[in-house]
């Protein structure tokens, strides 16, 4: 593999718009990224037609033909069991045999971690890998985790998460020294299980992060912590509600500017302010969640991302990649908490 490029492999069928919008994806990113080149999995004849005759474009691409597709119903297992010749597994098993530097798919979450974690397998050190992406705050943006790929965790893989976290945030938020938070029902340090608590005293006591301690629901977005930490069911929950809550506002937004002539004349007035606040909160902005602590790159884009989102799930890949981000997740494992020793 030529390490002067960054090569991406593509799930080009993975995603409720796909192929249009993997391949109109492709067509942004090559011009935003240098050095970039692709590997991508699907229906080659529908993916020609979407690419056009844009040379610089396709001296970016390896196509490789694939007509079988992982579908949104299909189950995880079944998946890696009877769709190996599937333009996912096609385009992880690129990454575990070295073809490609990372993977970027909008297919089904569930067989994409499954298969992904069977042929990569998960860094030394790391139990269970975690769904990572970011949140925009009131300062900034916040790196949340796990978002739903493990629904119940130890002490061990909340610990495991902060470091992975903390790490994320220093490669792609160019934070020197993050603060970490665990996601709980209070901040009073005697609020929450067991597995939270330990975690938290358990942290408190490493010198290598910044913990924050505890913090809440409605301080996500406030930006008090850089990472928020927590088990894969709760961060999944707080994700779709967010999600729910910022799609609730814009059609009451949609709705309010309807209602009369005046409200019709003040949306006139408003829309370089909508505009901007838009921009702001664009999810395509925010799309691409990573799946942290295996043997190679692999990013989740949104299943109805638009070309944009895609796009964006692309740079977040060849961002990890650029910035070797995985050796840094072994280096910090290796020298974070270290001395620690877990009941089995």
């Amino acid at each position: 593999m030529n390490s002067s490029k960054v090569i991406i492999a593509l799930d080009g069928m993975g995603g409720d718009l796909a192929p249009a919008s993997v391949i109109d994806g492709v067509k942004i990113a090559s011009k935003k990224l240098p050095n970039i080149q692709f590997n991508i999995f699907g229906d080659k004849k529908k993916i020609l037609s979407i690419l056009g005759k844009d040379k610089e474009i396709l001296n970016k691409i390896n196509l490789t033909n694939t007509l079988k597709v992982i579908s949104n119903n299909t189950k995880p297992t079944e998946a890696l069991r009877k769709s190996k010749e599937s333009s996912m597994f096609k385009a992880i098993n690129s990454v575990s045999k070295g073809d490609s530097h990372a993977v970027v798919s909008g297919g089904n979450t569930g067989a994409l971690m499954v298969i992904s974690t069977v042929l990569m397998k998960t860094i030394k050190g790391i139990d269970r890998p975690a769904i990572a992406s970011m949140f925009p705050t009131t300062k900034s943006e916040t790196v949340m985790l796990d978002l739903g790929a493990n629904i119940n965790c130890s002490v061990k893989n909340i610990l495991d998460f902060a470091i992975m976290g903390k790490t994320y945030a220093t490669t792609v938020l160019g934070i020197k020294r993050p603060k970490v938070g665990i996601l709980n029902i209070g901040s009073e340090i005697l609020k929450g299980n067991e597995t939270v608590r330990l975690s938290a005293k358990t942290l408190s006591k490493e010198k290598n992060i910044d913990f924050y301690g505890f913090i809440e629901g409605n301080d996500i977005t406030k930006g008090v912590v850089d990472v928020v930490v927590t088990d894969g069911f709760t961060g999944n929950i707080a994700l779709k509600t967010a999600e729910g809550t910022a799609e609730l506002y814009t059609e009451y937004l949609k709705s309010s500017f309807k209602d009369n002539f005046l409200s019709r004349l003040s949306f006139f007035f408003a829309s370089p302010i909508l505009k901007s606040l838009w921009n702001r909160l664009n999810p395509s902005k925010y799309n691409g969640a990573m799946f942290l602590g295996l043997n190679g790159i692999v990013v989740k884009s949104h299943g109805r991302s638009n070309a944009d989102g895609f796009a964006n799930a692309i740079a977040v890949a060849y961002d990890l990649c650029a910035n070797k981000f995985n050796e840094k997740i072994i280096y910090n494992t290796k020298h974070t908490l270290k001395n620690i020793k877990f009941k089995n």
